[in-house]
């Protein structure tokens, strides 16, 4: 076989693109993925808001089950045909479908939305925002991935600008924060999203964004059932409101359907490792919605933090791989 035919006869997805794409174009599709990471952020920066709001009308599994509830009604109508036609690809791609789900929603929000119940929010966002280096770590152990010196630069600058932000400034406050049983319930929720983020590796490449979702949110929402069963089983009960109600809205819809599509497409197009660092912005993010929904006012610490946020993701994001071993 000649070797154009030769080329033909492989896969689509194996093919190599016939147009080098130009450095250009290539920028603006970083920073296009950029601005889809950076909005996903600001989107589950909101849900830090609900979730606190919604802390004694809903409890964690409850919260969590009927957030993949809807999300999964949502994606419904525009997925079903597409996933019908790939049900040979999601049968072959069914284990890293259930992992993805139980990285993204059991072990995350789960533990989260329990360790916000009995640790302060201070410890709460420190301990989130170790998702960056967690995803760094992990990328270098299963992905064998390996990055310049002013990548991991950057991620020290952030962490810096993170600790600025919940100490407000006082290294008193730092030097106070100590792990309890919410803490270390945050933190497995924290170390679980950077085991999503680094497993959409393994994504079945045929499925788009919204079908790899919505597998995602049924199989959540089959994993958070016997759960929620127990939880009732406990006592503990949604307490149904005109508030706990648009909650759970925004959980399903905004926190779940536009932020992890977003993020999932960021991933897609920068990888896990330059993704990560955007988490970041949550503590830049969350003080800026208090500010305009619980009219808190604006401190100096805030500003020095946010700079070197902003700072170490530009260094992160671009400072890039020096080399990869597969």
């Amino acid at each position: 076989m000649s070797g154009r035919n030769a080329e033909l006869a492989r896969p689509v997805h194996e093919m190599r693109p016939s147009i080098t794409v130009t450095s250009p174009a290539k920028h603006a599709s970083n920073v296009s993925a950029y601005g889809m990471l950076a909005v996903a952020v600001l989107c589950w920066a909101g849900n830090f808001v609900i979730g606190r709001a919604l802390r004694f009308d809903a409890p964690p599994v409850a919260l969590t089950f009927w957030r993949w509830t809807v999300a999964f009604l949502v994606l419904a109508p525009f997925t079903l045909q597409h996933l019908r036609s790939h049900w040979p690809v999601i049968r072959r791609s069914w284990k890293i479908i259930v992992l993805l789900a139980l990285f993204a929603t059991v072990l995350q929000h789960v533990p989260y939305y329990w360790g916000l119940s009995e640790t302060t929010a201070t410890n709460a966002a420190l301990l989130n925002s170790a998702s960056p280096v967690f995803i760094v770590v992990l990328s270098v152990l299963l992905l064998h991935e390996r990055f310049r010196a002013l990548a991991y630069a950057g991620i020290a600058l952030s962490v810096c600008g993170v600790f600025v932000i919940v100490g407000r400034g006082e290294l008193q406050t730092i030097r106070a924060l100590h792990l309890n049983a919410g803490d270390i319930w945050v933190l497995i929720g924290t170390l679980s999203w950077a085991g999503y983020t680094v497993c959409l590796r393994w994504r079945p490449p045929e499925l788009r964004g919204l079908d790899l979702l919505a597998l995602i949110a049924a199989a959540s929402v089959m994993l958070l059932a016997p759960l929620y069963v127990v939880e009732m089983a406990t006592g503990k009960f949604l307490k149904p409101s005109g508030t706990s109600l648009m909650g759970i809205a925004y959980v399903g819809v905004v926190a779940s359907v536009l932020a992890y599509e977003a993020w999932n497409r960021g991933v897609a197009r920068v990888g896990p490792a330059r993704a990560g660092p955007f988490m970041y912005l949550m503590l830049l993010y969350t003080p800026l919605l208090s500010i305009a929904f619980l009219a808190e006012r604006v401190q100096t610490y805030h500003f020095a933090g946010a700079a070197l946020i902003v700072a170490g993701i530009y260094l992160a994001t671009t400072a890039g791989k020096s080399a990869r071993h597969c």
